[in-house]
């Protein structure tokens, strides 16, 4: 519980200062500052455990930042703003009073929303109806931390939901399980490390919102995709019940994964806000300076511009919204020690008017930092707006989601025709999406499944999605993922398509493993996760969205299957290279890579353009390998000849001449249970060796 509000008057006022913005504690007292150009008047108010206030006039102004400074005031005080100003939404004016309204810059926020309306009506106080601030003590013992500072073309990342991770493990004591702490468990990290992981990437851990339509439906904003505090972890993840428990827990949770050598991005949402449109809760931003931090209609400001789908959109035009964006991140870095961000919906952050503007304001601010442009920098590179959809078109230092990966090796295994030159591309890290800007094939964050759609167990057994539970008639989710459920819709008994949905997994988990770029898998894809055909399950806190540890036993094989598929990854350099490949060797040149038609001749511009063609082999030169070392030495590795047959008929593959190699051994065979194959002949040079239909057989030179 927080302390009883001090007697303010005894102690003093001090004027305080403008910077740094929200409530800052410095051992003696607490500095708190605020923006808002639409104030008249702004007051602080202390909070006590009765949900009494005291209000303190904030008198100092500086450049539209209100701020004062209470001594004695520390950890554990409970607080918010009033602001007081002109409401007329025709203008875009928001201001009300009665709101008690939560610090844009809270580090930390207690409490929880009322099920009433109070935020919602205008002239109806909310206090006792909102969550409110928390004064924090930044300091923690962050012992010898590092950052782990993986290159991109050593990382594997692993999206993972906090809650969903650790909400059922048996070995997580049930009071740290959905937890900051029970991610930091030696159970989750033992799991991560024998996948061979190098990143998590949290889904958002902000202290969001639960939508008041889910709450009405018996739902709850699992995903956490409703942001409204950006320096907060969020509070439900939590296991201790001081006010200020979850700031603590998540910096040990960092702290563990660093010691473990696993580095942790988190997925943030600055595009939009938990408040929506103009029928939203007013709790923070709306009511300080709604025409500050949102974008409103140009010719009607009642109205919230709408580029995410969500109700409105963070006002990337603004400076000062600006600089609560760039102050968030190196807030997480600096003082939480995170390593990277993932941009929910980044296309919404470029656009300073209407257009996606890849050299907006934002992206510079970012370049020119000496803080955040040293982490890792991952776009989701789309919004719902007109234009969004901007794959390949982010600025030099950051990577995206390759939406266009995902698409074609969902399309070619699942045997669509007329896409094995997209496929070809893909796999060799989309040079044609990031070479012409300066990138590498690691600026490809490679995926196949993620949390928005089908796990990899529901996109080999569902054609339709199945979202029932959502409550929303089945009409919210993708209607086209590009998924093949093998014959059969949903769960089956039938062992022949049962063995084909495993072996179409083996096949979706190599490709990823083996193809340039930087991977990414889905938390639970590695021992076959389902969401029971929801592709939505963005308000499912429930079963239906959690890791089921039990599928480690249950589908050990596949476990074994992606933990050898990740690991011949990390042991070949031949496989994640930081350089494109050569498209024009010398002549007589071996090359650093080469395609063959199953038959073993070269591929001609003939194959590629061959619609129903949907089988070839890429040799990749083990001894072509250009790029140095970190110590400027050669990379030499060994090399491989990767043969793929989405044809639903085996075929007999004649390997390369002797040019590439005298003999060959089975380095991974995804008809194989485990990876591993029952038996390991040598094939020599111009043989012949039979792949299964739907299958992807990886081969290694060895004389």
């Amino acid at each position: 519980m927080a302390p009883a509000t001090p007697d303010t008057t005894a102690l003093g006022v001090w004027p305080g200062t403008a910077y740094p913005l929200g409530a800052t504690y410095d051992g003696a007292g607490t500095n708190f500052s605020v923006f808002s150009e639409a104030a008249r008047r702004v007051e602080l108010c202390l909070i006590d455990a009765g949900h009494r206030e005291t209000r303190i006039p904030l008198d100092e102004v500086d450049g539209y930042v209100w701020h004062a400074y209470l001594p004695g005031i520390g950890p554990g005080q409970r607080y918010g703003f009033r602001v007081y100003g002109s409401f007329d939404p025709t203008k875009g004016l928001r201001c009300d009073p009665s709101k008690l309204l939560l610090d844009p810059y809270g580090k930390a926020f207690e409490g929880d929303f009322g099920a009433d309306s109070a935020p919602y009506n205008f002239g109806q106080n909310s206090l006792g109806h909102t969550m409110t601030g928390v004064v924090i003590n930044p300091y923690f013992d962050w012992a010898d931390d590092r950052p782990p500072r993986r290159p991109y073309h050593e990382t594997v990342i692993y999206e993972a939901h906090v809650k969903g991770m650790t909400v059922t493990h048996p070995a997580v004591p049930p009071e740290l399980r959905g937890t900051f702490a029970g991610m930091a468990h030696p159970a989750i990290i033992e799991h991560l490390l024998g996948l061979g992981v190098t990143a998590v990437e949290l889904m958002p851990v902000h202290q969001f919102l639960d939508d008041r339509i889910l709450l009405d439906r018996g739902l709850r904003n699992y995903w956490g995709y409703n942001s409204f505090g950006y320096f907060a972890p969020h509070r439900g993840y939590a296991a201790g019940s001081s006010p200020a428990a979850a700031v603590t827990e998540f910096k040990t949770m960092v702290r563990a994964f660093h010691a473990a050598g696993i580095e942790v991005i988190l997925d943030v949402v600055y595009n939009h806000t938990a408040e929506a449109n103009e029928f939203g809760p007013t709790i923070s931003f709306r009511g300080i300076d709604n025409a500050a931090y949102y974008r409103l209609v140009d010719d009607d400001p009642q109205h919230y511009m709408d580029y995410t789908g969500t109700g409105n959109s963070f006002n990337m035009r603004h400076p000062h919204a600006l600089q609560l964006i760039m102050d968030s991140l190196r807030y997480w870095i600096l003082d939480m020690h995170v390593d990277g961000f993932r941009f929910d919906l980044a296309a919404t952050l470029a656009r300073e008017l209407h257009d996606v503007d890849r050299l907006s304001t934002f992206f510079d601010l970012v370049h020119q930092d000496p803080v955040v442009s040293q982490v890792k920098l991952i776009a989701e590179p789309w919004d719902v707006g007109e234009g969004g959809y901007q794959v390949g078109n982010f600025p030099v230092a950051w990577t995206e989601w390759n939406g266009k990966y995902r698409d074609t090796v969902r399309d070619y295994w699942r045997g669509r025709p007329a896409t094995l030159g997209e496929f070809a591309s893909r796999l060799t890290g989309s040079s044609d999406l990031y070479e012409t800007t300066g990138r590498r094939p690691s600026a490809s964050i490679n995926f196949v499944t993620a949390h928005d759609g089908f796990t990899l167990s529901d996109l080999v057994s569902y054609n339709e999605k199945h979202n029932e539970a959502n409550g929303e008639d089945n009409h919210d989710g993708e209607d086209y993922n590009r998924s093949w459920n093998c014959g059969i819709e949903g769960p089956t008994e039938d062992p022949e398509i049962l063995d084909l949905r495993r072996r179409q997994s083996r096949n979706l988990l190599a490709t990823l493993m083996l193809s340039q770029g930087t991977p990414m898998l889905l938390h639970g894809d590695e021992f076959g996760r389902t969401q029971q055909g929801n592709n939505n399950a963005y308000c499912q806190d429930s079963p239906l969205s959690w890791m089921d540890w039990t599928f480690m036993d249950t589908n050990a094989d596949l476990l074994e299957f992606t933990r050898r598929a990740v690991a011949l990854r990390a042991a070949h350099p031949v496989f994640r290279r930081r350089r494109f490949f050569d498209p024009a060797p010398e002549p007589d040149d071996l090359g650093d890579i080469a395609w063959f038609t199953p038959g073993g001749a070269p591929m001609t511009d003939a194959d590629w353009e061959t619609g129903f063609a949907r089988s070839l082999a890429v040799f990749l030169n083990g001894d072509g390998i250009h790029e140095p070392g970190p110590r400027g030495e050669r990379i030499a590795d060994d090399s491989f000849l990767l043969c793929f047959n989405a044809h639903d008929q085996t075929l007999d593959f004649t390997l390369p001449d002797r040019r590439h190699g005298d003999a060959w051994s089975v380095a991974l065979d995804c008809s194989a249970p485990t990876g591993r194959p029952a038996a390991d002949p040598v094939l020599p040079a111009c043989s012949t060796v039979q792949v299964p239909a739907r299958c992807l057989l990886v081969l290694r030179r060895t004389a």
